[in-house]
Order: C-alpha cells, then structure tokens, then sequence
C-alpha cells in the first residue's frame, strides 16, 4: 500500500495535475465549441445554398477541429510531432495498400460533391431502386427509400453506374399510352384527350399538351399523349389524367381494344362450336361424336 501511495505521490506532482487540467479543458471546451460551430455553419449554409454545401461545411469544420485539438493535446503532453508525422505516413501507405476500394470510395466522394449531380433531398433512382438522398459521406451515399427502407451506395458504385435524378428540373412530363379502335374518329380523339388535360388543375399551359401518332398497332392505333406538371405533382397529374382519360372515353364511346383469350377446362365446360367442311359440305358434329 505504501509502494503505490508513494508511486502516486511521485507522479501526481502539482505541475502533472495542472497540465492533465489543461488538457482535459482542451478536449471538452475543444469538442464542444466543435460541435457548436458545426451544427451553426451547417444551418447558415444550408439557408444560403444547400443542405448538401451545410452537411459539407459542418463535417469538414468538425474534422479540422478534431485533428487541431489532436495535436494541441499531444503537444502539451511533449510528443515530438515530426517522428509522429512520419510514422503515420508510412501508416498511410500501408493503410492505402490494405483498403485500396475505401480509398477509392472516398476519392469517388469528393467527385461526387464536385459534379452535383444530386444533393440532399433529391429523388434518386439507382439500379431499380427510388428514393431520397439523406447524406453523400465519405464512403457512401445513403438513401431513404419511398417504402421507408435505407439504402446504402458505395460512392463509386454511383461514380461508375447510371443514376436518374428524377427531381433536378422543376417539371416533368407525364406519358400517357393509348391505344384506340381502328374505327375511332381521330380529330375526336385528340379534342376529348385535350378538353381532359384542360379540365385538371396540375397539368401546365405551358409547355402544352402533345398528342403524338405512334403506330399502328397489330389491332389498335398506338397513341402517346403527354402532359407537364410541376414536380410535386407528377404522381397527381399523373393519376388525375389516367382515369380521366378512362371515364371520358367510357361516356364518349370511344373504344379502347385489348386482346381477348377464353380458355375451356373441365367437364362442366361446353365444348367450342367447331364445323368441319368437306368438299363444299358441312359434317354434323354430331356424326363425329357418334364415330368417336
């Protein structure tokens, strides 16, 4: 007992009490104006520019703070900073070496945050995947999907990969197919789907409506007809101007064709009326069951 008493009175000299006070005061009013300014810089820059320039500024002044405090630290504990600074680049080599696609995905970030070809908030589809962007971070860009799962995208899959940023532009267009009867007036057509497009509130005047002559079908003539709508109401033009289209086509009369296919099964089913035709005479089907 007396062996540590003594070993603690050794070490914990007045001078070491001060400089463990000095440091500790460094990593909590260090870290804790860190987490301060990070969380200001982010809100001002996200109201002057961007969540995604906010979200960029904060971590890199958190990081930078970070390595400051680091270094003050170890400093005032006496380590020579020049042999720690050559250690940790040759820790750095080996480290590249060992974790080549980590080193890849954080470079592929900072192409990411230079091309902006998304930011945060944006709709995103990757692959067949749709969702909105949470953050771009140094390995990653992390995606809340629209059925609420999360989805995780190494930076340089989306670097090396197409991706749709459904939400870049203000308005998008809305593609409707039709198809109608051979038989239709056309000119009637193409005034009904018009007067629809007119009557909904979330299709755009400008650009206009467009009917677009595709082809001729096998039984129908192909038509596209599109509309534009602002993007937060795509998925309401989009259904408004569908069933629209349906109901007015229903009280018009316009016909819209589609394939037809019966199936007969089981012994409950009558069987398909079928006359066979022989050397300009028609055979009884009943002969042919009597002969079976």
């Amino acid at each position: 007992m007396d062996f540590f008493t003594g070993l603690f009175e050794g070490y914990l000299t007045e001078a070491r009490v001060l400089q463990l006070i000095r440091i500790a005061t460094i990593i909590v009013v260090g870290i804790t104006l860190l987490l301060f300014l990070k969380r200001y810089l982010g809100r001002y820059v996200t109201k002057q520019y961007t969540p995604h320039y906010g979200m960029l500024i904060g971590k890199l002044v958190f990081y930078i703070g970070i390595a400051l405090i680091l270094v003050m630290v170890l400093q005032d504990l006496g380590f020579s900073l020049t042999p720690l600074l050559g250690a940790a680049g040759i820790l750095g080599i080996a480290l590249g070496f060992a974790s080549q696609t980590s080193v890849s995905n954080v470079i592929s970030g900072f192409f990411l945050i230079a091309e902006q070809s998304f930011k945060v908030g944006d709709v995103v589809k990757v692959g067949e995947n749709v969702g909105v962007v949470l953050s771009i971070d140094t390995l990653s860009v992390k995606i809340r999907m629209f059925d609420n799962r999360f989805l995780r995208v190494p930076n340089e899959t989306m670097i090396k990969s197409q991706f749709i940023n459904i939400t870049r532009f203000p308005i998008r267009r809305i593609d409707c197919n039709i198809s109608v009867a051979y038989k239709e007036d056309l000119s009637r057509v193409r005034d009904i789907l018009f007067d629809v497009a007119e009557n909904i509130p979330f299709s755009l005047k400008e650009p206009p409506p467009l009917l677009i002559f595709d082809k001729y079908g096998s039984s129908s003539i192909d038509l596209l007809f599109v509309a534009w709508a602002v993007r937060e109401d795509f998925l309401k033009l989009r259904n408004a101007l569908n069933m629209g289209i349906k109901e007015r086509f229903d009280k018009e009369g316009i016909e819209i064709p589609f394939p037809h296919v019966s199936v007969y099964a089981g012994s409950a089913s009558d069987p398909l009326p079928v006359d066979f035709i022989s050397a300009g005479k028609t055979i009884d089907r009943s002969d042919i069951a009597g002969k079976d």
